[in-house]
């Protein structure tokens, strides 16, 4: 993972409604997160936190204010590479069968474009994304064949695959159990180590609490508390972390396995 100055600016949002159709689920939301920070989004279900989020990945529309993503204007960023995202979505599946290698090489696609064939270097990527989230054993199984947690860090190792600046994970620890939320915090905390700076989307921070430093509450589409991760709780208030709040918010595509596959050469070369 690429090494950023600490004044450096990840993500910056100024005055920034974000919404669907003409309605704005978040409404002027001013937020600046620095390279190499862990950021927790945090509220309740609908609280615009998933909308948040889709905005900076150009999924939701900005209908007003500035929202820049390392340094371009969101939707501008000439290497997607650099953005890696995760989706709120438990397991991976779909009707074409598949290896965790192919799944993670799927990653590569965003530094590669579609019709490139896998290199060496991109091979090498592959690798170490799936040995970070400690899966290094499984590479040729298919991806059905594993645990719903395996599957999420199989998801992960697909967007670590494009090496990127920033990794945006909505609801990362939803659904799986308390052994691979530790395994993924543990990847979490390797990330972070070398600089990559971290938005996690989630409900509830045990599971990540030794990762992510820093939080933002959002309720109502508005940010009601940005500060350290200790506090968020208590700034939420009692009852914040509920099913209240505005109706819910457009799910997201999430990955299929039956988008592009990538040609890595012949199995018997894997």
């Amino acid at each position: 993972m690429s090494q950023h100055p600490a004044a450096g600016t990840a993500v910056r949002l100024r005055d920034a409604s974000i919404g669907y159709g003409d309605v704005p689920i978040v409404s002027r939301v001013d937020l600046t997160v620095r390279y190499g920070e862990a950021l927790a989004v945090l509220g309740s279900n609908g609280s615009g936190k998933t909308t948040l989020a889709r905005g900076l990945l150009g999924l939701a529309p900005v209908l007003g204010g500035e929202v820049e993503l390392l340094g371009a204007p969101v939707g501008r960023l000439r290497e997607r590479g650099r953005v890696g995202y995760v989706p709120q979505r438990h397991t991976v599946s779909g009707a074409v069968p598949a290896t965790v290698r192919e799944v993670v090489a799927v990653g590569r696609l965003a530094r590669l474009g579609l019709f490139r064939r896998l290199g060496a270097a991109d091979r090498a990527a592959v690798g170490e994304a799936v040995a970070a989230v400690g899966l290094a054993d499984r590479m040729e199984e298919p991806v059905a064949s594993l645990s719903g947690g395996q599957q999420r860090r199989v998801l992960v190792a697909r967007a670590l695959a494009a090496q990127p600046e920033l990794l945006i994970m909505d609801e990362p620890t939803a659904g799986v159990d308390a052994a691979s939320q530790d395994a993924l915090a543990a990847v979490l905390a390797r990330v972070s180590a070398t600089g990559t700076t971290l938005l996690v989307v989630t409900h509830e921070t045990g599971p990540l609490s030794g990762v992510l430093t820093r939080a933002v509450v959002v309720d109502h589409g508005r940010i009601r508390y940005d500060g350290p991760l200790a506090g968020a709780d208590a700034a939420a208030g009692p009852g914040r972390h509920d099913h209240c709040g505005p109706p819910a918010e457009p799910a997201g595509t999430g990955y299929r396995l039956d988008q592009p596959t990538v040609t890595t050469g012949s199995r018997g070369s894997r």
